[in-house]
C-alpha cells in the first residue's frame, strides 16, 4: 500500500519529510469522515499541516496514513524553486489518480491558474497559512459529522514528527528582499506570535513528552521587530529572551534560520551555559561581496568571518550549518572560487548547497550573464567534495569522545541516533549497534564515538 510520506531529501537542503503517522489516537468510529495529508517543502509548511489535521480532528475527522483510506486529500505544496513546483504537480497528479478527490493548499497554491491548468480536477486551491479557507474546503468536499462524545482535540495536537521532538514555528513572512526568492511575495512580511503563546505551546509540548524543540521561521533572529520587541504577560518578544526562556524548559531547544545579524552574539552565551543547543542555522548564501549585492544580502563576508571566529571564542562547541547557491547569475570562475577560499577558512560543519534556479516572479530572472547548466554542476560538485572534505575531518576529530545523542529510532539491527549537532533529516546520525536493546525513542543518552565517516558517526554506550 502506497504511503503518504513526500518530499525527497534531495529537492532542497533544509528539507523535512512530512510522516503521517500509521496510528491516530482513538478508534475511526462507523461513518467518520477521514482526511490524508501530503506535506511537502521546508518544515515551516510542515507546521502548517499540523495546524490543519489539528482542526481537523477537533471537528471529527479522522487522519489516514494512506491515500485509499481517505475520503479526501489535502496537498500541502512547495513553491520555492520551479524543481519544487514541479514536485508539487507530480505529487496533485499521484494523489488524484490514487484517489480522485484532491484539495491543494500552500506555497504553490499561491498561483491556482499554475495549478488548476495542470491539474484541472482538483477540487480547491488555497494559498499559504489560509487555514480557515482549507476547512471551509475541505467541509465543501466531506461534510464533517462531529459527534461531541467521541471527538475531542488531543491535547498535543496532531504531529507529523516523532513524538520526542517537534517544530515550534514563532512567526510567518519575512521582510527580506532577496533577488532570488518569492517567500515574501507568497507568505507576505513579519509576523511575529506573541511570546507568551509561543512559550505556553512549548511548554505544552514538553508536557506531552517533546525532548527537542526545533524554532523555525522564515527569519528568526528578525522575531519580535514587527512587535516592537513588546513584553507581554511576562514574556518579550526577542530572539534573545525567547531563546532564554525556552531553553528554561528542560529540552533541547535548536535554532533553525538565523540570519547574522550583530545581536545574533548575544544567543552564543546561552549556548555556551547550555540552555540552547550550540547549533547555528545560517543561510549566508554565498561569500563573494558581488554576489552578494546581485542578491540583494548584506556583502560583509569578511565581518562574517570575524563573527564566526567570536562565536567559536565563546562557545568551541558551537556546530554552525548553512546553505548557499552556486551559479547564480554573474557568478564568475573568480568568485565562486572565492566563495571556495571562504569555506575553508570558515570551516563550517554542516553545508547543503543548492544549483541556481529560475523562479517565476524573482527579480534574480532578470539579471545578465546566466550560468550554463554544465558550469553549475560542476561548481555544485567542487563545492560539495570541499565540503565533505571538511566535514569528514571534523567528524574524524570526534572519535574517542564522549558526547550526549538523542535516539531516533530502534529497530533490531540498531539505535539510530543524533548529537547535539545534528537536526533530524537535515544532518547526520550516529548509529549505535550493540547494547542497544534497551533505548527507546526520545532517550537522551551518552556514547563514545568509535567510527566517524563523512557525515555519520558510529559509538557505543
Amino acid at each position: 500500500m502506497r504511503r503518504m510520506h513526500m518530499n525527497p531529501p534531495d529537492l532542497r537542503p533544509d528539507l523535512a519529510r512530512a510522516r503521517i503517522p500509521d496510528e491516530q489516537p482513538g478508534e475511526r468510529r462507523d461513518g467518520q469522515p477521514t482526511i490524508g495529508m501530503v506535506s511537502l517543502g521546508c518544515p515551516k509548511a510542515l507546521v502548517d499541516s499540523e495546524r490543519i489535521l489539528t482542526r481537523l480532528r477537533a471537528e471529527g475527522y479522522a487522519i489516514s496514513p494512506d491515500y485509499k483510506g481517505a475520503d479526501a486529500v489535502i496537498v500541502n505544496t512547495c513553491g520555492f524553486l520551479d524543481s519544487a513546483k514541479a514536485e508539487s504537480l507530480d505529487a496533485i497528479g499521484e494523489a488524484l489518480r490514487e484517489n480522485g478527490k484532491v484539495l491543494v493548499t500552500g506555497c504553490l497554491g499561491a498561483e491556482p491558474d499554475y495549478i488548476t491548468g495542470a491539474h484541472p480536477r482538483v477540487l480547491a486551491v488555497t494559498g499559504p497559512h489560509q487555514y480557515e479557507a482549507v476547512l471551509d474546503a475541505v467541509h465543501k468536499a466531506v461534510p464533517p459529522q462531529p459527534d461531541p462524545f467521541i471527538d475531542l482535540l488531543p491535547a498535543s495536537g496532531v504531529s507529523l514528527t516523532p513524538r520526542h521532538y517537534s517544530y515550534l514555528k514563532i512567526s510567518e513572512g519575512c521582510n527580506h528582499r532577496c533577488k532570488f526568492c518569492i517567500i515574501p511575495d507568497m507568505r507576505g512580511r513579519l509576523v511575529s506570535r506573541p511570546a507568551h503563546a509561543v512559550v505556553r505551546e512549548a511548554e505544552k509540548l514538553v508536557q506531552a513528552g517533546v525532548r527537542e524543540l526545533l524554532v523555525i521561521s522564515q527569519d528568526t533572529s528578525a522575531y519580535g521587530l514587527d512587535r516592537r520587541f513588546e513584553t507581554e504577560r511576562g514574556h518579550r518578544a526577542h530572539i534573545t529572551d525567547l531563546a532564554r526562556d525556552l531553553g528554561g524548559l528542560g529540552a533541547w531547544v535548536r535554532l533553525h534560520y538565523v540570519y547574522p545579524y550583530p545581536h545574533v552574539r548575544d544567543l552564543i552565551p546561552l549556548m555556551a551555559e547550555g540552555l540552547v543547543l550550540p547549533y547555528l542555522d545560517i543561510p549566508f548564501q554565498h561569500a563573494h561581496p558581488d554576489t552578494l549585492r546581485r542578491m540583494a544580502r548584506p556583502a560583509a563576508a569578511a565581518r562574517t568571518l570575524d563573527e564566526i571566529a567570536a562565536w567559536r571564542a565563546i562557545c568551541p562547541e558551537i556546530t554552525l550549518r548553512s546553505t548557499f547557491i552556486v551559479g547564480y547569475p554573474g557568478e564568475t570562475e573568480a568568485e565562486f572560487q572565492t566563495l571556495l577560499d571562504w569555506l575553508d577558512e570558515a570551516q563550517l560543519d554542516r553545508v547543503g548547497a543548492f544549483q541556481y534556479e529560475n523562479v517565476k516572479g524573482a527579480r534574480a530572472n532578470d539579471l545578465p550573464d546566466h550560468v550554463a547548466p554544465e558550469v553549475k554542476q560542476d561548481r555544485f560538485d567542487r563545492f560539495m567534495e570541499k565540503a565533505q572534505a571538511i566535514s569528514e575531518a571534523k567528524l574524524a576529530a570526534k572519535v574517542g569522545s564522549r558526547i550526549q545523542v538523542i535516539v531516533d529510532s530502534v529497530d533490531e539491527d540498531g539505535a539510530t541516533c543524533r548529537t547535539k549537532a545534528d537536526a533530524p533529516e537535515i544532518d547526520g546520525n550516529l548509529f549505535i549497534d550493540e547494547g542497544f536493546e534497551t533505548l527507546t525513542p526520545g532517550d537522551i543518552v551518552t556514547v563514545t564515538v568509535d567510527e566517524a565517516g563523512e557525515y555519520d558517526l558510529w559509538g557505543r554506550l
